[in-house]
């Protein structure tokens, strides 16, 4: 916390009292907490991890590193945010489910599994943009790029397929991608997001409990 103390002699009168009233706004302006605008918020990231694995979240969850969860200081629990890394313009959706950071600067704490796909977990942190999923609109960025929301990635390519029958009964466009790394043959489940309602699909999907991906090709 910083020194408040101050030296000389305390302001008298009228002009005293309206130089404290400055000031104390002045303080309580710098230490509370910034809420997004409109759903929106630009910051630091940073992420945690198996140091944190099983402790209970501030909401009394478990926490999980392998969830797309996240950590603010202001947002209601259960928010969904759509979290861009403007580095490289990946974004994925967490559920807040703790409080956090802690550390001057910084906007969001993200579980490891959403670091990982951000391409934050080598850096440590990265410069983001917070969108809260409340109907705000279609992401910023190129509108000609095709944007797919991925929901799955099975390393059995049946069990890919099934979740995309299971899909198909509520989504237009849902393909399997393959791909083929060190580690072997993944199959990545992916939807295709018509255009102005990315968010909206997004958040429907998270709302079904499935970890959300966004994908901008």
């Amino acid at each position: 916390m910083p020194d408040r103390r101050t030296s000389g002699a305390a302001p008298s009168g009228l002009a005293g009292a309206l130089a404290l009233v400055a000031a104390f706004a002045l303080s309580a302006c710098a230490s509370a907490p910034r809420h997004p605008k409109e759903g929106l918020e630009t910051g630091l990231a940073s992420w945690y991890g198996n140091e944190f694995q099983g402790r209970p979240t501030s909401n009394g969850e478990v926490f999980d590193t392998n969830d797309m969860t996240a950590a603010h200081r202001t947002l209601p629990f259960g928010t969904h945010v759509m979290v861009t890394n403007l580095e490289n313009d990946r974004s994925v959706v967490v559920r807040i489910n703790d409080r956090g950071p802690f550390v001057a600067g910084r906007i969001i704490d993200l579980s490891y599994a959403a670091a990982r796909v951000l391409g934050i977990v080598g850096p440590g942190t990265a410069r983001v943009r917070l969108e809260t999923l409340r109907g705000i609109g279609a992401p910023r960025g190129n509108g000609t790029a095709v944007v797919w929301i991925q929901v799955g990635a099975f390393s059995v390519q049946e069990n890919a397929y099934a979740l995309k029958r299971r899909l198909e009964t509520s989504y237009p466009g849902v393909a399997v991608v393959r791909l083929k790394t060190d580690r072997g043959v993944h199959y990545r489940v992916r939807v295709k997001a018509e255009a102005g309602s990315v968010e909206k699909t997004a958040r429907r999907l998270a709302a079904e409990g499935h970890s959300v991906i966004i994908v901008r090709e």
